[in-house]
């Protein structure tokens, strides 16, 4: 199942994780580069994305 990759379930970010993701963010990385990364799954990554007011590039 999809849902069953990830272990870590509603875990808080750390201040790390979250420097990580805004520079990732700003290379341009794509989402799913990023989520693997950071070891989290794509909804969460998208999900504080957003709630720092961070553009994550999509692939085409």
């Amino acid at each position: 199942m999809a849902g069953d990759r990830f272990e870590r379930h509603k875990q808080p970010w750390t201040a790390d994780e979250l420097q990580k993701l805004h520079t990732l963010a700003k290379k341009g990385m794509a989402l799913k580069a990023i989520a693997k990364a950071l070891t989290r799954s794509e909804e969460s990554v998208k999900a504080r994305a957003k709630q720092d007011g961070l553009n994550i590039a999509k692939l085409r």
